[in-house]
């Protein structure tokens, strides 16, 4: 961005990350962090006081700043832990059902106590109209206006707060969604509405109404945060633009957000994925695995030629960790990922059958890990790598938090060591362990299902855990290189201000292309083209934008769609064969063949507006030589050796690019440390970021 001044802003379940950058960063500017505790009761308080903080250090007032990027799992976790607006939906008559019926398929076939996902909004709440729409928009029943009025006094007694309006096939003609929503605003004025037909005009039913839903849940919540921040940053002088990261890896204006929060779902996520592409373009890595491990999540994210892969659908709050369907689907754009509970603050047990398990539950910031000496008992991942000396008490979160290691041995004993006949250390190294594993086999899935080799990619870590761990999951995955790049403790709000101003639509419009109509289809691509640059253009600020078509298409009668390029202009008749041809070549590259003279259909048309993603130039890797001194040393637990040995610390500070650090070593800094394993030899690039490379011997 061309501002001078740009303040981006995470807040995750356990820290609120905070990045300040002054000037053009890379060049002569400046760039300050802080972390934060998040204050989950207030979030946006925890935002200002460290805002505050961060622009004391700096010397500089929120008049001063330009643009302000802003990024949260606030609305994922009101979905995960069910505390969002109480929720009705209104359907069309005989589909009231339709969350219930979902797939009509159990995601784990032969576990006969099998637990679906509880519903948003219960049956009770859950009303239905006579209207009917056919699938190509044609009105079979007129919408029936008198039974949406008498809904008003059931919605009312109940308590309602938002509502979801999902009928069928609105997506190919909108109209009684939207005379259903006036009814409402003019009776029930104070009322937040949800149509399909605005967050999600695709087919696919229970998708559509599931998305709805969830969007509805969380729009009074994330409507009443986001105004109070920016009414909050206002009262402090701030007059700058204000974006959200999307989950699609897009930013997108507050009132937009306000309306559609069910597109910030990923989107801390999205914002260290976006890092972790300019981290490998700035090192030619062609092939990457992101690791980004905060206080109460792990994310890892598989990104090839500089690009993160991505998708249309994401399930939230799944019951099974790796098993489709055992989730709330969201149609939205979404950095494509694997999520698991598995952070600083995720919680250790021993379960009934005496084995450590780690997460998916965490100690958040209130209380915190037993270390933070804020009340928590509970141990954690955090306190299990202070037991093992990992993590340096007197300097951790840039020595805002002075961590308690009796307090973390005291956990760790009485919940994993004493169960177990465990001494303090072997118990914190179970549990790292095990928290490890989980991690390494997440990726390993997230491997399978894209046909990727893992070993042939290079571990990008960051987060405020990552640096910590990354060693040990490199090895159990196979993997050589590991990099872990500047401000790598709060990477993710590092990618927001790396992000674009972008926004994606995607309309559902059926078509087969040997009956192709070109009128319908740029009817429904320009009608996207214009929705979108509206969107775009106040974050654009008079800078170019970009357009990008693609149709979603599949050979006629199979049951999922791949993406297809189209050209930036208008079709004609003559592209039917061009998106065939197309069609055709996309197909190939993903099944070896394709299927000659097959009849092929459009099932959706999707227009993304986006200003320009920079993307920085490669740098050469520096001549390896002698490394710093070390500032001291640290007492290590090795269960290789099974007993604690002194370990070298270096401060990151006093790296000069190329020189080595062998491990075992821990190089601090004030955000986290980076645990160097015996087994990988460390030194600062030219690009600033720690690079660990295994020994060939």
């Amino acid at each position: 961005m061309a501002s001078s001044t740009r303040l981006a802003v995470d807040i995750g379940g356990t820290f609120t990350d905070i990045v300040l950058e002054i000037g053009e960063a890379g060049r002569d500017g400046r760039r300050l962090t802080r972390k934060v505790l998040t204050t989950p009761r207030a979030p946006e308080q925890g935002v200002l006081d460290g805002t505050r903080a961060i622009l004391a250090d700096a010397g500089v007032g929120f008049a001063d700043i330009d643009v302000f990027v802003h990024g949260t799992t606030l609305a994922t976790n009101a979905i995960i832990e069910r505390k969002g607006a109480k929720t009705a939906l209104i359907a069309t008559d005989g589909f009231r059902d339709t969350i219930e019926i979902a797939y009509e398929s159990r995601y784990d076939q032969y576990d006969v106590f099998i637990e679906k996902p509880r519903q948003l909004v219960p049956r009770a709440l859950r009303f239905t109209v006579p209207e009917r729409v056919d699938v190509h928009g044609a009105v079979r029943l007129g919408l029936d206006e008198s039974a949406v009025r008498a809904l008003v006094p059931k919605l009312t007694e109940a308590g309602v707060e938002s509502v979801a309006i999902t009928y069928l096939h609105s997506y190919a003609n909108e109209a009684h969604e939207r005379r259903t929503g006036e009814i409402l605003r003019e009776m029930l004025p104070s009322l937040s509405l949800t149509l399909s037909c605005e967050v999600c005009p695709e087919v696919r039913e229970y998708d559509r109404t599931s998305t709805t839903i969830a969007n509805a849940y969380i729009q009074p919540l994330m409507a009443g945060y986001l105004a109070r921040l920016r009414d909050g940053f206002a009262a402090e002088g701030f007059k700058g633009m204000v974006y959200l990261m999307t989950s699609g890896g897009g930013l997108t204006a507050l009132e937009t957000a306000r309306r559609f929060p069910i597109r910030l779902v990923e989107s801390g996520p999205a914002g260290g994925a976006i890092l972790a592409a300019n981290v490998a373009a700035e090192r030619g890595e062609r092939k990457v695995l992101s690791f980004d491990m905060g206080g109460t999540t792990a994310k890892i994210c598989l990104i090839q030629e500089y690009t993160p892969f991505k998708s249309r659908a994401f399930e939230v709050d799944r019951a099974a960790r790796f098993l489709k369907g055992s989730g709330l689907p969201v149609r939205v754009p979404v950095i494509e990922m694997v999520e698991i509970g598995a952070g600083g603050g995720s919680i250790a047990r021993v379960d009934e059958l005496r084995r450590i398990t780690v997460g998916p539950d965490s100690a958040g910031s209130e209380p915190g890990p037993a270390s933070y000496g804020r009340g928590g008992m509970l141990p954690t991942v955090t306190d299990s790598d202070v037991v093992l000396g990992k993590i340096d008490p007197a300097r951790f979160a840039g020595g805002t938090i002075a961590l308690d290691v009796e307090a973390a041995r005291g956990a760790v004993d009485r919940a994993v060591g004493q169960p177990l006949s465990l001494g303090s250390e072997t118990a914190a190294y179970g549990v790292g362990e095990i928290v490890d594993e989980n991690m390494a086999n997440a990726a390993r899935v997230h491997a399978v299902e894209r046909g990727a080799v893992i070993g042939e990619h290079t571990l990008i870590a960051f987060g405020g855990a990552a640096p910590l761990h990354a060693s040990r999951l490199a090895e159990k995955l196979g993997i050589a290189r590991i990099v872990v790049p500047a401000n790598a403790g709060v990477g993710s709000a590092v990618g927001f201000l790396r992000a674009p101003v972008a926004y994606e639509l995607v309309r559902s419009r059926y078509m087969r292309l040997d009956r192709f109509d070109a009128a319908a289809a740029n009817a429904v691509i320009e009608a996207m083209s214009a929705e979108a640059q509206a969107l775009v253009a106040p974050g654009a600020a008079g800078r170019p934008v970009f357009e990008t078509r693609v149709a979603y298409m599949r050979y006629l009668g199979q049951g999922h769609e791949i993406v297809v390029p189209l050209p930036a202009r208008p079709l004609t008749g003559a592209d039917a064969a061009t998106m065939r041809s197309a069609y055709e070549k996309e197909y190939a590259q993903l099944f070896e063949r394709f299927i000659p003279n097959a009849v092929i259909e459009v099932l959706s048309w999707s227009v993304t507006v986006s200003t320009e993603a920079t993307r920085p130039d490669a740098v050469a890797d520096p001549s390896r030589g002698a490394g710093p001194k070390p500032i001291g040393s640290r007492a290590f637990y090795d269960a290789r050796l099974s007993k604690r040995v002194d370990v070298p610390v270096y401060w990151r500070g006093d790296m000069k690019p190329g020189g080595v650090v062998p491990g075992p070593a821990i190089i601090a800094e004030d955000e986290t440390s980076t645990f160097v394993s015996a087994l990988f030899d460390a030194w600062l690039d030219n690009a600033g970021g720690i690079t660990l490379e295994r020994r060939r011997a």
